[in-house]
């Protein structure tokens, strides 16, 4: 006889969606089946999906207007490279040039130089002829009331030279700074800096 009112429904719905947890026998016999159904899926799932992938891929492009590549039966394809065939770059030592010192040494002169009042803009355009293009934004966020040095008191001394870098230690009045320079198409310029250790 059918159900043909609400409460019969309702009462039948609570009656199936209930029986698991009528007793922990219920429940495991309902977990086992949730375990059963999941496992299944996830067996069936990716051998439905790459055949879907692969009529959607020939699908765009046919469709597409780009020519297609000649296909090759002589090319077999190969695996791509996951390790290094060839030694990484290496640096090669050099004797400190003269010109790499002296931006160090106008760098720091114009880190150092800052008037009360100065704004950052101002600080910035001393910079810019010994900064690298791509660390200039970054000095952006430099406040120049807060640098604790003012002047320098002493030569740069070069910690390490290469042919297209240079790392040489700076003392100011403040802190003695540790400045990199990189060798670029314009000449050398500083790429970062910080406290010397």
């Amino acid at each position: 006889m059918p159900i043909r009112t609400h409460r019969g429904r309702a009462a039948v719905y609570r009656r199936i969606w209930g029986a698991p947890l009528r007793s922990p026998k219920h429940l495991i016999v309902t977990v086992m089946i949730l375990v059963v159904i999941v496992t299944a899926i996830g067996f069936l799932v990716p051998r439905i999906l790459p055949a879907a992938d692969d009529s959607a891929i020939s699908s765009t492009t046919t469709g597409s207007t780009m020519p297609a590549a000649p296909e090759t039966a002589t090319a077999p394809q190969q695996p791509m490279q996951t390790r290094l065939t060839e030694a990484p770059m290496t640096r090669t030592s050099a004797p400190p040039e003269p010109a790499a010192i002296d931006v160090a040494h106008r760098w720091v002169r114009a880190w150092v130089a800052h008037p009360d009042g100065q704004s950052n803009g101002e600080w910035l355009a001393g910079l810019a002829p010994y900064t690298t293009a791509e660390f200039l934004p970054v000095m952006r966020t430099v406040e120049p009331d807060n640098i604790p040095a003012s002047e320098v008191t002493g030569r740069p001394t070069v910690v390490e030279s290469y042919t297209s870098s240079l790392v040489a230690d700076v003392p100011t009045d403040g802190p003695t700074l540790r400045i990199t320079l990189v060798k670029t198409d314009a000449g050398w310029r500083v790429s970062q800096y910080g406290k010397a250790a």
